[in-house]
């Protein structure tokens, strides 16, 4: 006779069997194909990971499963989602998931008791663990959607925050990129000058990143949500730097405005006056920049009437001051005046580890402009670019990243194409270190009658070093030079490859 007991989901025998042997089948199959899986009971405690998984561990500060399993997933799975899951009981099938173990596709989805009803759990799958390639455009996109969302956030709080028409400074020290000693030290030097009120001097060659630094002072600074007003001196010519700086009176001359016009001093009111390249400041401007500055007080072309002022000064130049001031073609009270928290922004050329990630923020921002897919350079592209002098610094490697790209019928760039554009822009070309300079000691891998898997373990761990070498020790930007994961570097440093 047919057994037709129904089971608590009201199912016959037979069917739930197969119900029961579909689930274990889908769970092995999960478990199989995908990158990784981990499972966390109603808690949110994790209680099993996979074999998969277990790659992804050092990387998330972990050297083994038991010291892993057991922690809450949000205190050791930075950014997840699986909180939710377990509070909503709503699955995330197809999600983003960043972290310092890389970029994830992943899937979380919640298990309930036999009745269906009560969340008991819930499963994260790892689908892709190195998205940048596999769904690059999908990437791109999502990119380009996330970049457009903040700069629509950050323009409605700079009009909540200014009143109608005021300029304000258009970066912060997340814009200076780099993590090289170099870098970091003109950071914290820039930090403790926002804290004052003192002049800034910024010193450093054309195209080092000066300006950028001046927005990022004010941004910080107790005078953020004040002007931020510029002046490029180099840019105006002699004849008008005085209106330009203090401003001409009503009929100060034959044509001027009836109504006058503000100078750059008055505009800068409660905020930052920034004085680019002062080094090219006519001496006779000098005397009345120096008075101005002591006095707190500008006085209008054309006009006998002294007005107040209160702006914070920085000014910048790619010209050695000192020198000028030995030679007579700056004043030297000026100078000091100027020179009270000096800061030299250094060249690229002294922060080549650096180049790497501002390649790649580079790229980001021509995306952005061109509504394409950010360009991809190869290991030996990123190579003989960090290996260049760079004498006109961040200025002028986005003008040969631009032109590479340009020139290319594909986003993938080698070598080859920079070492072109290189050449036919006059740029003396050095030549990358080859990987066996990273190496200690004698080239024992050259032996070619070693086993072959001593050989490969030898190549790999120089190559490792030369990409953490040239990137200053970022990981992440070691990992895109070498062409793997950010967890795959993580698990090759922690445990390298025996010889």
């Amino acid at each position: 006779m047919e057994n037709t007991d129904n089971t608590p989901h009201g199912l016959p025998l037979d069917a739930q069997s197969i119900l029961e042997l579909a689930a274990r089948s889908m769970f092995q199959l999960f478990s199989s194909i995908s990158q990784g899986m981990f499972l966390v009971d109603r808690t949110g405690r994790i209680v099993w990971v996979n074999d998969g998984y277990k790659r992804f561990l050092p990387a998330l500060g972990f050297s083994s499963v038991d010291q892993f399993v057991g922690h809450m997933v949000e205190e050791v799975i930075p950014n997840t989602q699986m909180r939710r899951v377990l509070e909503t009981g709503e699955p995330f099938l197809i999600d983003l998931l960043t972290n310092r173990a890389g970029t994830f596709v992943v899937s979380r989805i919640p298990l309930r008791d036999e009745s269906g009803g009560d969340v008991i759990g819930a499963i994260g799958i790892v689908l892709f663990d190195h998205p940048e390639t596999t769904l690059q455009p999908l990437i791109s996109k999502f990119a380009l959607l996330h970049r457009d969302l903040d700069d629509a956030r950050r323009e409605l709080a700079s009009q909540r925050l200014q009143a109608p028409g005021q300029r304000q400074s258009k970066y912060t020290f997340a814009s200076f990129v780099g993590t090289s000693p170099a870098a970091v030290e003109v950071k914290r030097q820039a930090r403790r000058a926002a804290q004052t009120s003192s002049p800034v001097l910024l010193l450093g060659e054309t195209g080092t990143g000066k300006e950028l630094l001046a927005h990022a002072i004010h941004a910080t600074s107790s005078r953020a949500r004040g002007p931020f007003i510029s002046v490029n001196i180099a840019a105006v010519p002699d004849t008008l730097l005085e209106a330009e700086f203090f401003g001409v009176a009503p009929g100060a001359y034959t044509g001027a405005d009836r109504k006058g016009r503000d100078g750059k001093f008055k505009l800068a009111d409660g905020g930052t006056l920034f004085l680019d390249e002062i080094g090219d400041m006519p001496q006779a401007l000098q005397a009345k920049l120096l008075r101005a500055l002591q006095e707190g007080e500008i006085e209008p072309l054309g006009s006998n009437k002294l007005i107040p002022f209160d702006a914070r000064l920085i000014a910048a130049t790619s010209r050695d001051l000192g020198a000028l001031v030995r030679e007579g073609k700056f004043r030297e009270d000026l100078f000091y005046r100027l020179n009270v928290l000096p800061i030299k922004v250094p060249p690229l050329r002294e922060r080549r580890s650096d180049i790497p990630a501002l390649l790649e923020v580079l790229g980001e921002e021509m995306a952005l402009r061109s509504g394409d897919r950010q360009p991809e350079l190869a290991p030996d592209a990123l190579a003989l670019l960090s290996a260049q002098t760079w004498r006109g610094n961040i200025r002028e490697l986005r003008n040969v990243l631009e032109q590479a790209v340009m020139r290319s019928d594909s986003l993938n760039i080698g070598r080859a194409q920079f070492e072109e554009v290189l050449k036919e822009a006059g740029i003396e070309r050095i030549a990358p270190l080859p990987l066996a300079e990273f190496g200690n000691g004698a080239d024992s891998a050259s032996d070619p009658l070693r086993p072959l898997a001593e050989q490969v373990a030898q190549v790999e761990r120089r190559a490792i070093a030369a990409a953490m070498a040239a990137t200053g020790g970022n990981k992440l930007a070691a990992s895109r030079l070498l062409g793997i994961s950010r967890a795959k570097l993580y698990e090759r440093l922690d445990n390298p490859v025996q010889e």
